[in-house]
Order: C-alpha cells, then sequence, then structure tokens
C-alpha cells in the first residue's frame, strides 16, 4: 500500500507538532512544505525520522500536483487565500484525497463558510483538526464509562481548561490576525472537547444542539504596563492600542433531541498560567459517575538545580510553554501523543484511504466557530446569547468581535 503523501502549508510551531505526531503514524510521508519561514529544519526532521523525501515549494499550485493531502498547519489570517489556492489547484486538475485544515477554522463565520463552500465544491473529504476530542485519556474515559452511560444517562456537566503563560508567535497576540485572544486561539480546544465528553456513546459529534452561550473575557495579566511592555518588545504588539483578552470562561448549554435533557459545558482559557506549563483539563459529572483529566499530571518528574540549569539550551524539551528550567520539572515523554495529535492524523488517514472524511469534518469547524463567535457576543453584551433565536443566528453569520476588529479597548479594561 503507497503511502498517502501530505504536503503542508505552513512551517511554524503547528507544523512541527505535527510533524511529531505523523512520525508515529502507519501509511503517511511527508512530500513537502509550503511556507514563508525557512523550513530547513523540518525538512531535516522528516529525513531523520524516514518520514520520506521532503522538499520547500515555492508556492501552493506548484506543491498540490505533488502530493495526495494537503494539510493547512499556517496562521489564521491567511486561511482564506490558502483555501482558495488549493481550490485553484485542484480545477486545474490535480486530484487529492483529503484537506486537512487545523483549528481554528477560520477568524469568523463569513471566512468560515467560505472555507466550507470552497472546499465543499471540490468534492474532496475533510478532516478538521481539534487535537483534544482524540487524546487517549478522552478515548479511554469514554470506552471505560460506556456501559455506566448507557445504564445511568451520559455526563450532565463537563468542565474543560487549557491554560499556559502565552503563544509562540507575535501573531498569536495580535488580535487582528489571530482572530482575537485567548478564546479564540485556545477557546476553540475547550467547546469541541466539552460538547464530545457531554455526548452520549455512539452518537455523533454534533449529536447535542447548542442552546445558549454565556462568555466573560478579561485582560487580566497582560495588559498591566509590566507586561505590556514586555509583550511590545517581545512581539510588537501594543495591547495599550489593540488589546485582546487573555482570560476566558464561559458555558454553553445543549440539548439532547430525543430526551429533552439539557447538559452543561463550562470552559475556562488562558494566556497567564505562570506554573509548569501547558495545563489541559477535563473532569465531567454524570449520575452516579465522574472523570478528571490533567495533563499536568505525568508518571515521570526531573529535578533540575541551579549549577545543572545552564547546561539548557531549550526549556520546553520537557514540556510545551515550560515555565523553569530548574526546580521539579513535570515532563511527558510524548506530548503529540498525548495531546492527540498522533490519533487525529491517525484518523484521518483512515478515513481519506477510504473515500470519506474524518470524524471532525469543515462542518463541525464552522460550528465551532459559532459558539466562539457567540462566547465574543456574550461578552460584549455581558448577556447570554439565544442561539435558538433566528435573528442572533442570522447576526452571527457576519458579526465580527470588536476585540478582532482592533477595537479591543471598547471591551476591555486596559489599566493605565
Amino acid at each position: 500500500m503507497k503511502p498517502l503523501r501530505y504536503g503542508i502549508v505552513g512551517g511554524g510551531f503547528v507544523a512541527a507538532f505535527q510533524c511529531r505526531a505523523l512520525s508515529e503514524v502507519r501509511g503517511v510521508e511527508v512530500a513537502g512544505f509550503v511556507s514563508k519561514d525557512p523550513v530547513d529544519h523540518l525538512l531535516a526532521y522528516v529525513k531523520d525520522q524516514g518520514l520520506g523525501e521532503a522538499r520547500a515549494f515555492g508556492s501552493i499550485k506548484e506543491m498540490v500536483p505533488e502530493v495526495d493531502v494537503v494539510a493547512i498547519f499556517c496562521p489564521n489570517f491567511v486561511r482564506v487565500e490558502v483555501v482558495e489556492e488549493i481550490a485553484d489547484a485542484v480545477k486545474a486538475g490535480t486530484e487529492l484525497k483529503g484537506i486537512i485544515c487545523e483549528k481554528p477554522l477560520a477568524r469568523n463565520m463569513a471566512e468560515g463558510r467560505k472555507v466550507v463552500d470552497t472546499v465543499a465544491a471540490l468534492g474532496v473529504p475533510t478532516a478538521y483538526f481539534e487535537n483534544q476530542i482524540h487524546m487517549k485519556p478522552v478515548t479511554a474515559e469514554r470506552m471505560q464509562l460506556a456501559p455506566v452511560m448507557e445504564a445511568m444517562g451520559a455526563p450532565l456537566l463537563v468542565r474543560s481548561g487549557e491554560e499556559h503563560a502565552g503563544p509562540h508567535s507575535a501573531w498569536f497576540w495580535d488580535p487582528t490576525r489571530q482572530g482575537g485572544g485567548v478564546l479564540s486561539d485556545m477557546g476553540c480546544h475547550c467547546l469541541a472537547v466539552g460538547w464530545y465528553a457531554l455526548t452520549p456513546p455512539g452518537k455523533p459529534p454534533r449529536f447535542l444542539q447548542p442552546q445558549s452561550v454565556m462568555c466573560d473575557c478579561s485582560l487580566l495579566k497582560w495588559g498591566q504596563p509590566r507586561w505590556r511592555k514586555e509583550l511590545l518588545q517581545r512581539h510588537g504588539v501594543d495591547y495599550r492600542k489593540t488589546p485582546a483578552e487573555d482570560f476566558s470562561t464561559g458555558m454553553v448549554t445543549y440539548l439532547n433531541p430525543e430526551t429533552g435533557q439539557r447538559v452543561k459545558g463550562q470552559f475556562t482559557v488562558s494566556w497567564m498560567f505562570d506554573k509548569q506549563g501547558l495545563r489541559l483539563a477535563l473532569d465531567g459529572i454524570g449520575p452516579g459517575y465522574a472523570f478528571e483529566l490533567n495533563t499536568l499530571r505525568s508518571p515521570l518528574e526531573v529535578f533540575i538545580g541551579d549549577a545543572a540549569a545552564a547546561s539548557l539550551a531549550d526549556t520546553e524539551m520537557a514540556l510545551e510553554k515550560q515555565q523553569a528550567s530548574t526546580g521539579l520539572l513535570t515532563v511527558q515523554p510524548n506530548e503529540a501523543d498525548l495531546y492527540g495529535y498522533t490519533d487525529e492524523n491517525a484518523d484521518a488517514v483512515a478515513a481519506f484511504r477510504e473515500g470519506r472524511s474524518a470524524l471532525l469534518d469543515l462542518d463541525y469547524g464552522l460550528e465551532i466557530v459559532r459558539l466562539t463567535m457567540a462566547g465574543y457576543l456574550s461578552a460584549e453584551r455581558g448577556a447570554t446569547v439565544d442561539l435558538t433565536d433566528p435573528a442572533t443566528q442570522q447576526e452571527l453569520e457576519t458579526y465580527v468581535p470588536l476585540i478582532q476588529q482592533g477595537r479591543g479597548g471598547e471591551t476591555l479594561r486596559v489599566p493605565g
């Protein structure tokens, strides 16, 4: 069986992390990259891992005829442009087996619909990459509790969280390019995994129907003068002029259409978690049972003293977003697998070989964009957003959050 040839659009952090995941997936080779950033390190990694003879292409038009799958791992603000270039290449006679889009699908509903409609016209199977749904602890929890859920009912309340000290790249901090702040960046993760964890066994990911969203967006740490100055010096982003939220929390209410039961998905995300590093958390409560997940609990811990710390060249070698190089450190031996990146690729590869879309397709990604936009709208209004209201549904189709417009100062409190 010939391996599926991946063509990756993007050469930053996400592309590198996905390559780590692909090194553990059978039946895949990386044929090349299209990126505005240098990809020499990625080409070397692909070769070292036996993932193929990847090369750097000058354009999407040049790369698409040489691959079977295009994986969109580029920044949010060029998603529509990239999809249109892929579409042009397919219309010119190239046949693809699949198109992958990393979260978030788009910065707002208008862009999201453009992406979905453009790809749908091609008739190519798709995969929306939301890694947390594919995390092995999440899969194991659902398998372990499946008989209990069948007897007692699905969870009634799920709480999801993702926190770290802030993004790697400057564009992530820029609300006009990224699409907002931490809600846009990481809220999509928590919205998706919360929705999935509430879903009864055997039902599709969109079985539960979103009814309402309530949300708060705040600028806490990175709005303070000291941290604003650091952000400006490090990334050239001025949160005095164009602030974005560094903390967001909220609640989504879902309806089970078969039973009429309403269930709740609570989420919390932040860019000010100055602890070991990235923490993903998920817990749920059902009738007579519960579960809990925390990725900072590891079977391995190491201690590094001050004298030894000078030998470390990369503080993130132990954990993504590592905040220290000394003291007691949490170590995750295989983060790409732990966070679900390996299994989301395996799911996509299996689906594309069968000529179908993955567990999560681009239409699902568009629904996550809708929930995210509803969160921003709720925060701006200071009120719960009713997703069943036709007028609200229509408003969300063209809504662009103030923060995304660069007008965050109108809705966020920025200290003097």
